[in-house]
């Protein structure tokens, strides 16, 4: 008890000294523009802004070997904002997002009680919300951003905004971004709410502190990363995970590039008074040639001794261990991915097709074999405003593969942006 007690009070305080110093930064930048802030036409700031809309039409249909009725649901998310000019590196953002079934196609549990136990689920709720709104200062060493905002860091696997689901996440809180050097960047955000993909019911109060560093060197970037993670709800739940990526390319010659991934994380999870330890690798490696694009690639999300699985809450699950989604949440006995995926380009299309392997990190008697999945992609980019594309997934269940079922999903969509 009394090295847990110091463990807290050593990561308490060097957050607080951590919390000084970015508010002395912010402070010591604000401050040298404060006066010309005040003379400064911020009439013009406003009417010299950007607006812009973003729209997409989605049709996705779910079939799963077991007794739900397939899900169809037809959705269309339309985004709408405006940025600001500046004033002395002073500028605002606000946008609001909409979600809505179309045709009357929403034969689908939307994770908010519509069709709940009926149909498979699609996590396409209909909402209307104020997706971002915000005040942000930027100069040539700081950017700092106040208010509800889109934060994403390295790969989206812990911090992503979830931008495939129509309803994406977003954070209630405060972002520093301090570039002291050619190459080295500082990054740290508080969060005070995560909004979350599901609509605002299922938000969650928080207080999260994620810091990132990343140098890039001639061979790759280079990343070090603390993400505390405390969740304001009754159960008390936290994650404290510590980590370090190294990820980068080389040219082999004229047409052959290698990939490299390297990724190695620790996690320390609390919840209701219980402890748990679990680590995360990541393993990739990989070639472009002649616009072909080839990789291997081994993730583990480990286990403690099969009562608790490695945890990424902020992360866009989606790109991560196959677009079914069977693995949002990690089985206690861990998930280890081995996949292979392959992209390219032809004839104006995107093209893509990715095959997992899973398998428990730590397997007990009833979960070990945690099945395949193949998945496919085809979209196009029609002009500057509009795009569109056909994306299919089939998972094959493991023999025992903790309840899972044969699943087939399929996506039909159109956007347009302006």
């Amino acid at each position: 008890m009394r090295t847990r007690l110091l463990e807290f009070d050593m990561k308490t305080a060097s957050l607080n000294v951590l919390s000084l110093a970015i508010a002395g930064a912010v402070a010591s930048s604000f401050s040298s523009v404060a006066v010309a802030v005040e003379g400064a036409d911020i009439t013009e700031a406003l009417t010299n802004g950007k607006a812009y809309a973003d729209f997409r039409l989605r049709y996705e249909f779910v079939d799963q070997d077991n007794a739900l009725d397939n899900a169809k649901g037809m959705t269309l998310r339309s985004r709408l904002g405006y940025k600001t000019g500046e004033v002395s590196g002073f500028s605002a953002g606000i946008e609001f997002e909409d979600s809505r079934t179309v045709l009357g196609v929403d034969d689908y549990n939307d994770t908010n009680g519509h069709n709940a136990g009926e149909n498979s689920v699609i996590a396409d709720p209909e909402t209307t919300e104020l997706d971002q709104a915000y005040i942000q200062y930027k100069n040539d060493l700081v950017t700092a951003k106040a208010g509800r905002q889109v934060i994403t860091m390295d790969n989206h696997r812990f911090v992503g905004h979830v931008g495939w689901r129509q309803d994406r996440q977003t954070f209630d809180g405060y972002s520093l971004k301090v570039t002291p050097m050619n190459n080295l960047s500082l990054d740290y955000a508080y969060l005070e709410q995560r909004n979350r993909i599901f609509g605002e019911e299922k938000d969650i109060d928080s207080k999260d502190h994620l810091l990132n560093a990343s140098y890039k060197t001639p061979f790759g970037k280079l990343t070090g990363y603390a993400y505390l993670l405390e969740e304001d709800t009754a159960a008390e739940t936290s994650y404290d995970t510590y980590g370090v990526r190294f990820s980068g390319k080389a040219d082999v010659n004229s047409d052959l590039k290698a990939l490299y991934t390297l990724e190695y994380a620790t996690q320390d999870a609390e919840s209701s008074g219980a402890d748990a330890d679990a680590d995360y690798m990541n393993l990739e490696a990989g070639a472009v040639f002649k616009g072909v694009t080839a990789k291997l690639g081994y993730e583990v999300l480990g286990s403690d001794d099969g009562d608790y699985g490695f945890s990424t809450p902020l992360a866009t699950l989606h790109k991560f261990n196959g677009w079914s989604d069977q693995f949002l949440a990690t089985p206690d006995e861990g998930l280890v991915d081995m996949s292979l995926t392959v992209s390219g380009k032809l004839a104006g299309l995107k093209l893509a097709a990715a095959y997992h392997e899973f398998e428990a990190d730590d397997a007990s008697s009833t979960v070990d074999d945690l099945g395949s999945e193949l998945d496919l992609l085809v979209s196009k980019k029609f002009t500057d405003n509009y795009s569109g594309g056909v994306k299919y997934a089939m998972y094959s269940a493991g023999d025992d593969g903790a309840g899972k079922v044969d699943t087939d999903k399929a996506w039909l969509w159109v956007s347009a942006k302006f």
